[in-house]
């Protein structure tokens, strides 16, 4: 079991040798770093389109990444047991009607939250991630060049989840960039201390 301490402050040992960095695979598969003994930032890969990309996260912050191919999703897609109708008219919009690239977009989205969760989809239903309406960033252009940045919504397991985190966790916000016929997501799940309620 990984010892925790605040990010690379112990990557060396006390003669100034550097620590052993590993990645290894934790329960359910998400991957840990580990710093000799010491848990380190989050990390999250994903594969597509022939790249191996990755996400790293400086700060205690969880972090999920993922790609996703419009070829990945033909008309006979069971799309109604993955996507709620407001998600999917919303990614249509943004996609100039694109079936394919729509259900693309929305499935790198959840799967990086899921991701963020520590669980991908081995203990949550697609549909308990609510994808909501994306966020204009300011001096981003409507055609999205610079992408699109979303809030996540959760409920059932996913909800149970994010619960389950020894930290009150504050709002799970996922960007979402354009690729080659593919959407690169990732999701940041930033983790806050419970503030007491002081009211009776």
């Amino acid at each position: 079991m990984a010892m925790e301490t605040p990010l690379w402050k112990c990557s060396q040992f006390s003669n100034g040798a550097a620590l052993p960095i590993q990645v290894v695979r934790g329960l359910l598969g998400r991957p840990r770093f580990l710093l000799g003994e010491y848990e380190g930032p989050s990390i999250s890969f994903s594969e597509g389109g022939g790249n191996l990309w990755a996400a790293l996260c400086g700060d205690k912050s969880a972090i999920g990444i993922d790609v996703a191919g419009s070829n990945e999703f033909k008309k006979e897609y069971p799309f109604h047991r993955v996507f709620h109708p407001e998600e999917l008219q919303q990614a249509l919009r943004i996609t100039g009607e694109n079936l394919e690239e729509a259900a693309a977009l929305l499935w790198s989205v959840k799967e990086a939250a899921v991701k963020a969760l520590g669980s991908a989809f081995h203990l949550v239903d697609p549909l308990q991630i609510i994808v909501y309406p994306y966020k204009e960033e300011a001096g981003e252009k409507a055609d999205g060049d610079a992408g699109y940045s979303f809030s996540v919504g959760l409920s059932g397991k996913a909800r149970k989840r994010l619960e389950s985190f020894s930290l009150a966790a504050g709002a799970l916000s996922v960007r979402s960039l354009p690729q080659r016929k593919a959407w690169l997501s990732i999701a940041l799940l930033r983790e806050i201390r419970q503030a007491m309620n002081n009211h009776e």
